[in-house]
C-alpha cells in the first residue's frame, strides 16, 4: 500500500518559507508584486486567477489584476504587456491561458520580459531549463521536484518514465529529473508498446489528461506515481490519469486528485515571483 504524498502539506511548508522571504525583502524596502492578466470570460480561467490572487495575499505579494473583455485586440494585450515589463511595482506577469482564438498565444509569451517570466514559458527560459541554468521554472514540474525532495525521494539513477510531452509539464518534467541525475525516458500517444515501457519505471509521471488512463498493470511494484491529470470522470467528480484505487496498492508513493501535485502549482508560481522580486 502506497503512502500518499500530500500536496497540501508541502504547498503549506513551501508557503511559509515563500511568506518569510517576501517579510525579508520588505524590510529591505523592497516589495514584490505580481500581474495576473486575464482576457475573456472562461469561467475556469476565472477560479485559476481567483486562486492565484488569494494566494499572493496569503504570503504577502501584492497583486495587480488587469481583466479585459473578449474582444480584446492582441495589440492592446501587447500594449498592456510593454507598459507591465516596464513597471518597477511588476516583478512578475502571468497571462492566463488560454486566450481568445484570435489573439496569437505564443506572440503574447514572447512578448513578457524574460526577468518576469514566471510561467518560465519564455522561449529564453526554456532555454536555460535546458542547459540547467535557470531562475525560474515551469510551475507544475518545479511542483512535483518539491514534492519528491519533501518525501525524500532520491531521483539519481532511477528510472524515470514521463507519460506526455507538453511544452508546460511532460518536456520540462524530464529536465528536471535529467537535472536530478535520473534515466529519463519520454513517452507519448505514438509510444509502442507502452505498457512496456512504464513497467520499467521507479519514478513514473503521467501528464496525459486522459482520466484513469494508467492502470495497475502497467506499474510496477513499489514505483513511485505522480499523477498530473485534472479531469472530470463519468460521473462528474475531479479524477486524475491514474487509477489510483488500484494502483495505490502496487506503488509506494503515489499523488491524489485532488489534493497531490495540484497545489503547489500555484506555490511554485509565488515562488518564481519571489525569485524575480530578489533579482531587483
Amino acid at each position: 500500500m502506497a503512502e500518499i504524498i500530500c500536496g497540501k502539506t508541502v504547498s503549506a511548508a513551501k508557503r511559509l518559507d515563500i511568506k518569510n522571504r517576501v517579510e525579508e525583502l520588505k524590510n529591505k524596502g523592497i516589495t514584490t508584486g505580481l500581474a495576473v492578466i486575464i482576457v475573456g470570460n472562461n469561467s475556469a480561467s476565472r477560479v485559476y486567477v481567483n486562486n492565484k490572487k488569494k494566494a499572493c495575499e496569503e504570503v504577502g505579494i501584492e497583486s495587480f489584476e488587469f481583466a479585459l473583455p473578449e474582444e480584446t485586440t492582441q495589440e492592446e494585450l501587447l500594449n498592456l504587456i510593454d507598459k507591465l515589463n516596464n513597471d518597477s511595482k511588476v516583478d512578475g506577469i502571468l497571462c492566463q491561458l488560454p486566450l481568445p482564438s484570435h489573439i496569437d498565444e505564443q506572440a503574447v509569451i514572447n512578448s513578457i520580459d524574460p526577468k518576469k517570466d514566471v510561467d518560465a514559458f519564455h522561449p529564453e527560459n526554456v532555454g536555460h531549463i535546458m542547459i540547467g541554468d535557470y531562475t525560474f521554472l515551469p510551475c507544475t514540474p518545479a511542483g512535483i521536484m518539491e514534492m519528491l525532495k519533501f518525501y525524500n525521494i532520491d531521483v539519481k539513477g532511477k528510472k524515470c518514465v514521463v507519460i506526455g510531452r507538453s511544452n508546460i509539464v511532460g518536456k520540462p518534467m524530464a529536465m528536471l529529473l535529467l537535472k536530478e541525475n535520473g534515466t529519463v525516458e519520454i513517452c507519448h500517444s505514438r509510444t509502442e508498446k507502452l505498457k512496456d515501457e512504464t513497467l520499467t519505471a521507479d519514478i513514473l509521471v503521467a501528464a496525459v489528461g486522459k482520466a484513469y488512463f494508467v492502470t495497475e498493470d502497467m506499474v510496477k511494484d513499489g514505483a513511485v506515481v505522480i499523477d498530473v491529470g485534472m479531469n472530470r470522470n463519468d460521473e462528474g467528480k475531479l479524477c486524475g490519469d491514474v487509477d489510483f484505487d488500484n494502483v495505490k496498492e502496487k506503488a509506494s508513493f503515489i499523488t491524489p486528485v485532488p489534493g497531490g501535485v495540484g497545489p503547489m502549482t500555484i506555490t511554485m508560481l509565488l515562488e518564481n515571483t519571489v525569485r524575480a522580486a530578489s533579482q531587483k
